[in-house]
């Protein structure tokens, strides 16, 4: 019986179908033929710093690419976990660098930049919609205007009826500043205030009372208005020395023992409290398995990539669902807030409680 050419079976064919499947077969687990030297910069000794000539003028030597220091206790876990990243450059720039944040009743527009450069940019906003300013206090952080009453576009960017009237109450613009709770920020809040006729003096500033929902309306608008104002001058911005004295104790502040997180501090109210540490734990990627804001805790899912990855079983097992794994509690002490975490004993992976607290306060300040 003929047989077409080219159809016979040969060694020849079968040697090479061998061969190929060895080639894959080496090519799939290539990694293991392949030295792994991830852990040689761990244990790698320091050289011996340059030495100069000693005619050499020393000033004019410098690192073209300096290495930040790591402190002992940074690089007490750089391995077996994850290798360490670099720092972010930008972990202090906002999003966008004027935003309106509204929280139980209250507004305020928050500024990526320091109060001694946002205090004479106010002040240039306040005379050039003719608000003009009555008084201030730079180490307050207080603007007040004069009476709006007297002034068209001051009527009507603080909702004053078109037509004065002769008995219609007195009205001024105070402007409130401080440092934001995050690191490098300003929160500017804004208020109508009805006076007895021309103030003599500033008038004290109560963020206490809750506003009307119109009120909350005026403070709005101004506040965009400002940020509009302020966007325009970022190219000309000054520095006021005696608004950089508006410097308070930071808002968030990490408590240690030795050099360990315990505690994370807050003198913010509950409210803002609570709101920060859920915004913190949204932006740091720690998932919330459950919460309770009246009681005061988050459960959360603190466990390493590593240890939710369950590698090649994730091709067969649904999306990996996250655990209880720690516990965060906020609760009053001594006139602040305070926020602790605690350590399921069910957990024995590798991050620990000061791991959790400390990158709460990366993300919280």
């Amino acid at each position: 019986m003929p047989v077409l050419e080219g159809t016979r079976s040969t060694p020849l064919f079968s040697t090479k179908a061998i061969a190929s499947g060895l080639l894959l077969m080496t090519a799939l687990s290539g990694c293991s033929l392949i030295e792994d030297r991830s852990e040689r910069y761990v244990s790698a000794e320091e050289g011996k710093p340059l030495e100069l000539p000693a005619s050499a003028e020393k000033s004019r030597f410098s690192q073209v690419m300096p290495i930040r220091d790591v402190a002992v206790a940074d690089a007490s876990k750089m391995y077996p976990s994850d290798i360490p990243s670099p720092p972010d450059m930008t972990s202090e720039i906002l999003e966008e660098n004027y935003v309106i944040e509204e929280l139980d009743g209250r507004v305020w527009l928050l500024v990526n930049d320091v109060p001694g450069r946002i205090w004479p940019a106010a002040n240039a906003y306040m005379s050039d919609r003719g608000l003009g300013v009555g008084y201030d206090s730079p180490q307050l952080g207080l603007l007040q205007s004069e009476l709006l009453n007297f002034s068209k576009r001051a009527r009507q960017l603080a909702d004053l009826p078109d037509q004065p009237g002769v008995e219609e109450p007195r009205v001024v613009l105070q402007m409130r500043m401080a440092p934001g709770v995050r690191r490098k920020t300003t929160e500017i809040q804004v208020r109508k205030v009805i006076v007895d006729g021309q103030p003599e003096e500033l008038v004290s500033w109560s963020g206490t009372s809750s506003p009307t929902p119109d009120a909350v309306e005026v403070q709005k608008r101004v506040l965009n208005d400002l940020g509009t104002f302020l966007k325009a001058r970022e190219e000309n911005k000054s520095f006021s020395r005696a608004a950089s004295g508006m410097v308070s104790d930071p808002l968030v502040k990490l408590v240690s023992e030795g050099d360990e997180a315990v505690a994370i501090r807050m003198n913010l109210d509950y409210g803002r409290s609570w709101a920060e540490l859920s915004r913190a734990l949204t932006e740091a990627g720690i998932a919330v398995v459950d919460l309770n804001r009246s009681e005061g805790w988050f459960y959360v899912d603190f466990r390493t990539e590593d240890e939710r990855d369950s590698g090649w079983f994730d091709w067969f097992s649904d999306e990996d669902k996250p655990e209880h794994t720690h516990t965060i509690n906020l609760a009053e002490r001594d006139n602040e807030l305070v926020i602790t975490a605690e350590r399921l004993t069910s957990y024995d992976g590798e991050n620990s409680v000061p791991d959790l607290l400390t990158q709460l306060f990366d993300y919280l300040y």
